[in-house]
């Protein structure tokens, strides 16, 4: 499968773009397991010509993390456009367009998911940024907007036409969030189309390497996506890249080596940002990551460990779930 002229063999499978997750650190970690591009955190056009900091560091990217796709969203297609432009001097190998985020706060204002309410805003702006930038434009998106609105086949065309390289699809609409199943029935509904060229990346409930497999066998997409399930568990990359290329489960690290990649987690978060602001943005991959899940009498560490504050604390709590469960 190729994305313009970046080649991925057969089987890609990426890292999705998520805020507060998909920073450098996370990024290079699932790069390290396997994933064959990742994503950065999505970044705000209006933010970005601003100059706002948190959004201009976004930005920065290294080369072993390639390829790499730095994520924008906005809408109005001024913004849009002036953003892609500063992004393209960050060097990405692309740029993706954000038209899948349904949290309120971006939705309300009509970006992200929020486009999907005036589609034709949409093919506008996604226009105009394929035709402002040199490097590969890809979009990220949903089915519809609610289930009376899944335009998703008919839009891929049209987004086809606007010239953009390759098409994600989250296989629910906004106004499911993230709850029920992913439905990949219109994502296949894409794939069977004979108008379209260019590649189709399914994303929605990828958790198992079994799943993958059925996605890539059963729906036809040219590459799969994983956002959610990596939370605590960036090694999902290696497990499911194995299973796609082998036909059989990977050798399982063992609960200290799968302990000590939590800690090296914990430390780039620190490293990155501080101690106290670095152990609250890893709480998430803590409390998500299944290495813990159904441990018995498990729950008043699991409390200590989400409530401490200095990595002293928080490490001599792993060290002792190791010790007990490991």
């Amino acid at each position: 499968m190729k994305i313009a002229d970046i080649e991925f063999g057969r089987y890609p499978v990426f890292l999705a773009p998520m805020e507060d997750v998909t920073d450098a650190a996370f990024r290079l970690m699932c790069k390290g397991f396997g994933a064959d591009m990742v994503y950065t955190e999505f970044v705000s056009s209006d933010a970005l010509i601003r100059d706002v900091n948190r959004s201009v560091q976004k930005l920065n990217i290294c080369d072993e993390e390639r390829p790499v796709a730095i994520q924008i969203y906005g809408n109005e297609v001024e913004p849009m456009v002036e953003a892609a432009k500063r992004v393209e001097a960050a060097r990405p190998d692309v740029l993706d367009i954000n038209f899948g985020c349904p949290v309120k706060k971006v939705a309300r204002k009509g970006a992200g998911a929020g486009m999907l309410q005036n589609i034709p805003k949409l093919l506008q702006i996604t226009k105009a940024v394929v035709d402002a930038v040199k490097i590969p434009v890809t979009v990220k998106t949903r089915l519809g907007w609610d289930d009376n609105s899944k335009v998703i086949v008919e839009l891929a065309e049209a987004l086809q036409d606007c010239g953009i390289a390759a098409l994600t699809v989250h296989g629910r609409t906004r106004a499911q969030m993230y709850t029920g199943e992913a439905d990949w029935t219109l994502i296949g509904k894409i794939k069977e189309n004979p108008r379209m060229r260019i590649p189709i990346i399914g994303n929605g409930d990828i958790t198992t390497p079994e799943r993958a497999k059925e996605c890539f066998e059963r729906y036809g997409v040219d590459a799969v996506m994983i956002g959610r399930a990596s939370f605590g568990r960036p090694w999902i990359f290696r497990e499911v890249k194995h299973y796609l290329e082998h036909g059989e489960h990977a050798t399982p690290f063992t609960f200290k080596e799968t302990m000590d990649i939590l800690r090296a987690q914990v430390m780039d978060s620190v490293e990155r940002l501080d101690e106290r602001r670095g152990i609250l943005h890893i709480r998430r991959h803590l409390a998500a990551t299944p290495l813990l899940k159904g441990l018995t009498d498990f729950r008043p560490l699991r409390i200590a460990m989400l409530r401490a504050e200095k990595l002293e604390e928080l490490f001599s709590i792993l060290d002792k779930i190791e010790q007990t469960y490991g």
